[in-house]
């Protein structure tokens, strides 16, 4: 079957469904103290956590995160050896490779003083380009830093989304750019609304849209083509 171009109603409606489903009950109180999907303490937690989720779980992540014996600070990061970072990062996997990216990330931090709003101030594609030219950092996690660190309006697309929606019936681009900006034409441009819709994303791809679907309960079932 040909695979159809996802209409910004369909995309809409998607959400509104998953949105019911799964309701603001996914977020809770975010280290600025708003309503957030991703969970941390800080916005340097938020930050690491977005290098250590790449290629493994979240499960993974939290076992990481609670290795460290303080609070995360930036300098733990610029003063201690790479062994020593994979070795406190060891449960999220890839750690050496994931702390040579820490080690980069936090270098770079360090022209803004370790200071968030001075990182937030800048315009969204010149913030977005200097992350991304940082070593180990690509699309999906430049976008998630923007979005639940740095207050900037980017859709974070990652396998989850592209599983969902291609296994529905929807011609999903092969581009990154070309996906995320399909779903940020469709939806409210802001970031609670992209906080939120990522969460709603991920907790469904979690849920029933697993590597092995559960698709008897699943709430989009009758809109699916169960391309899997």
């Amino acid at each position: 079957m040909e695979k159809n171009r996802l209409t910004n109603k369909q995309l809409a409606h998607i959400f509104d469904i998953l949105g019911a489903q799964y309701g603001e009950s996914i977020l809770r109180t975010g280290w600025r103290g708003n309503k957030s999907w991703w969970q941390a303490n800080s916005a340097l937690e938020l930050m690491v956590g977005s290098i250590l989720v790449q290629n493994t779980n979240w499960k993974n992540v939290d076992q990481a995160l609670g290795r460290f014996s303080t609070p995360i600070s930036p300098q733990f990061f610029l003063t201690v050896s790479l062994e020593e970072i994979a070795e406190v990062i060891r449960p999220a996997g890839f750690q050496n490779q994931k702390a040579q990216k820490l080690k980069a990330l936090f270098e770079w931090f360090s022209t803004y003083n370790f200071d968030v709003n001075q990182v937030t101030s800048k315009n969204k594609e010149v913030l977005r380009k200097e992350l991304l030219a940082i070593h180990g950092i690509g699309n999906e996690t430049a976008d998630a830093m923007l979005v639940y660190v740095f207050n900037k309006t980017s859709f974070v697309i990652d396998a989850y989304a592209r599983r969902i929606f291609t296994r529905i019936g929807f011609a999903v681009p092969k581009s990154y750019t070309a996906f995320q900006q399909m779903i940020e034409n469709a939806i409210l441009c802001d970031v609670p609304t992209y906080d939120y819709y990522h969460g709603l994303i991920v907790e469904h791809a979690k849920d029933y849209c697993t590597k092995i679907p559960k698709c008897d309960h699943c709430p989009l079932v009758k809109y699916c083509n169960k391309n899997i």
